[in-house]
């Protein structure tokens, strides 16, 4: 690519000679400064806990975007689409009405029976509101489920890759994190018999992701009932995050609630409902597990948004499904043309990506070192993507991931700048 081109598209090159440049692999941005203050011995063992080097790339991409530069941004978790209309209005609605207390802290009755009802109309499951319980997002959800769950020294099978957060809150409870290697050859989903290998006397539970992040695969039904047959057996307890769940372009996307009844699962008003802001999601527990559950949100979180609560009811409303459904398809059509952009320009990418809206594609034809592959893209090219170092260990420089969570106008521009730079 010549400097001519760079200064046209995107603006001046802006690596200054002798400038350090930041390696998105490294976690060289943070500095373990001395001193003589005592430090309290917890901060030692966070040492475990890396930060989100996507936030990294987003800085960087954001202070480039202050110098001028046009940064196509496919790196963001996140809709581009602002809150839907009618969830709006009805958050005015509530501010107006003075509904800006605490509420109880498993959340306002009328949502989770709201809920209650979406899991009988969407999965056909029964579901007593009462194992409902509404998070401050499905970040505090997951939260609390791993202080309820997870004990000292405890093992909890997940996937690699997989969410960062979800490895960090298991080791936040000074437990460790089984990683199981999963790839494109099994839709990134694990079978019975790779938990059965990793498996040993430390397991306590088995949490997944359907559709998962960074892969968008899903769970199929026989692959759920497999998984839950197998935790049963073992008496240990399955959590399933399902908050891509809407976000799903396959005719069938089965909640585990379906096949088993006795599941944790965690949800959120993020990604499908658009409310990635107001911080709001949900837990089902089982009745079991209620009373404790109750007690650990009251002490973690007093309760929820009251605002974003009375808000989210608005999202079950016919006028607003039918806004969220055309963002569905919106996203659909992103996929389609990112994935096979993608593929045209030699990066090898999923045959199906069935939820969410990422694409996690390999570029072995073109780097062995992710990091240092979207540094590249961003500083030289103004794309900026995740690397798949953020997702676990498990040929993790082999990997990038793409979101389709811009429009189809900076989807195509990006493509064109990846072609460019990859084969000009």
């Amino acid at each position: 690519m010549s400097i001519l081109y760079s200064i046209i598209n995107f603006g001046p090159l802006w690596l200054a000679k002798g400038e350090v440049q930041r390696n998105f692999s490294s976690q060289s941005d943070i500095v373990n400064s001395k001193s003589d203050v005592h430090q309290p011995s917890k901060l030692t063992e966070l040492a475990k806990i890396n930060p989100f080097r996507v936030m990294t790339v987003m800085q960087r991409a954001t202070e480039l975007e202050a110098e001028g530069n046009k940064i196509v941004h496919m790196e963001v978790g996140e809709p581009d689409f602002s809150t839907a209309r009618p969830i709006i209005d009805e958050a005015k609605r509530a501010l107006d009405s003075g509904f800006t207390h605490y509420t109880a802290a498993v959340g306002i009755d009328e949502l989770r029976r709201a809920l209650a009802d979406h899991y009988l109309e969407r999965y056909g499951v029964s579901v007593d509101k009462e194992r409902i319980l509404v998070t401050p997002g499905a970040s505090g959800g997951l939260s609390l489920l791993a202080n309820l769950l997870v004990g000292q020294d405890d093992g909890v099978l997940i996937t690699d890759p997989s969410y960062p957060c979800v490895r960090n809150f298991i080791h936040l409870m000074n437990a460790s994190p089984q990683l199981v290697p999963v790839d494109r050859t099994q839709n990134f989903q694990p079978s019975v018999q790779q938990l059965e290998n990793f498996a040993d006397d430390r397991t306590c539970g088995v949490w997944l992701a359907s559709p998962g992040n960074p892969t968008g695969s899903i769970l199929d039904r026989e692959a759920l009932t497999s998984i839950c047959s197998w935790c049963s057996d073992k008496e240990l307890h399955l959590l399933i995050d399902e908050i891509y769940h809407g976000l799903h372009y396959v005719d069938d996307l089965p909640s585990v609630l379906e096949v088993d009844d006795s599941a944790f699962v965690v949800n959120s008003f993020s990604k499908y409902f658009g409310m990635t802001g107001w911080r709001l999601g949900w837990i089902v527990v089982p009745d079991y597990a209620v009373d404790k559950a109750k007690i650990l949100a009251q002490n973690l979180y007093i309760s929820p948004s009251s605002v974003a609560q009375y808000a989210a009811l608005a999202g079950f409303s016919e006028e607003a499904r039918i806004i969220l459904e055309q963002r569905r398809e919106s996203f659909r059509e992103r996929r389609d043309f990112l994935c096979a952009s993608l593929q045209e320009i030699g990066f090898i990418v999923a045959e199906e990506v069935q939820g969410a809206f990422y694409v996690y594609a390999d570029i072995s034809r073109f780097s062995e070192n992710s990091g240092q592959f979207c540094h590249d893209m961003l500083e030289s090219h103004g794309v900026a993507i995740t690397p798949g170092s953020d997702f676990g260990d498990f040929r993790a420089e082999q990997f990038v991931r793409f979101a389709f969570t811009t429009g189809m106008d900076n989807l195509a521009l990006g493509v064109e700048r990846l072609r460019r730079a990859l084969h000009e």
